[in-house]
């Protein structure tokens, strides 16, 4: 296991607990295209990362966990209209990352 998956892992496991404190509305910006468990295209972010996502211990989990939970398994596939990430996908990408996503499972600029 890669010191990545690792970290990705306790991540996980340490904030599953916090899931059940959750209500069942997420919040934050994040369109994970509801009811397409498997998309064969991602669309576009309509939205900026909002503070359910970049608010440190102020962050909803749930809403972290599942973008994380998106890019991991469809994050590399292509845009449905067939451009590249806009700079709003690049900043949700670039989250994905930095809260310790493997960086080659979103799509890169061409």
């Amino acid at each position: 296991m890669t010191t990545r998956r690792a970290h990705l892992l306790c991540l996980v496991l340490l904030t599953a607990p916090l899931l059940a404190a959750c209500g069942d509305e997420p919040g934050g910006s994040f369109d994970a295209q509801p009811g397409t468990p498997s998309p064969s295209c991602i669309l576009h972010q309509s939205q900026e990362p909002g503070t359910d996502y970049t608010g440190g211990e102020k962050s909803d989990p749930r809403a972290v966990l599942e973008m994380m939970r998106f890019y991991t398994a469809n994050g590399t596939k292509r845009y449905c209209d067939g451009k590249p990430p806009s700079d709003t996908d690049r900043r949700w990408t670039d989250l994905y990352a930095g809260l310790g996503g493997d960086p080659s499972r979103v799509a890169q600029p061409k």
